[in-house]
């Protein structure tokens, strides 16, 4: 089931140019820098975007120049770690050529405020589905805390996704369509 279901959002947004993409992308990136918590968080972990995610980049950059301190995940030893992010010249190619910062573990997990988490798909309940390596399925548990929030396209926002127990649930969803 999820399988097919990755499937099925993989066509879909291959059915968008890179333009309609970008487009997007900026609109729900303005929704975050408006969110009233992230707004009021100071340590946030977010993520690099892969090209076919919620572009990111600029985001990463906007939140850093706040004086924010915002931390981008690094696979090592097959699971995720958070690196504090310096600049995008300071990136180094990782695995599945994902650019990360370079630098060591930030491991005050319980100091991070908020946390922006990509998807495949997420739900009106906040339920996530993944890529399927579970990375963040391990990671999240970690940081009870935080603010989780979901990003994703509008057509990533389903009625209902299948879960698992492990499976952590955002407390809130930004698709651009003021959900």
């Amino acid at each position: 089931m999820k399988s097919k279901l990755r499937k099925s959002i993989k066509a879909l947004k291959d059915s968008y140019s890179d333009a309609e993409l970008a487009a997007l992308s900026r609109s729900i990136v303005a929704e975050i820098m408006a969110d009233a918590d992230v707004k009021k968080a100071k340590v946030i972990a977010a993520y690099y975007s892969l090209p076919d995610e919620v572009c990111t980049h600029q985001l990463v950059d906007k939140l850093s120049r706040q004086g924010k301190t915002v931390l981008l995940p690094a696979i090592v030893d097959g699971d995720l770690e958070l690196h504090q992010y310096q600049s995008a010249t300071a990136m180094v190619i990782g695995e599945y050529n994902i650019l990360e910062p370079d630098g060591s573990a930030f491991t005050a997990l319980d100091k991070i405020d908020l946390i922006l988490v990509p998807g495949m798909a997420f739900d009106s309940k906040g339920n996530r589905l993944g890529r399927g390596k579970g990375y963040y399925d391990r990671l999240l548990p970690k940081m009870p805390e935080a603010i989780k929030i979901g990003v994703c396209f509008p057509f990533q926002l389903l009625p209902s996704i299948p879960t698992e127990p492990h499976d952590v649930r955002m407390t809130k969803v930004i698709s651009g369509s003021k959900s």
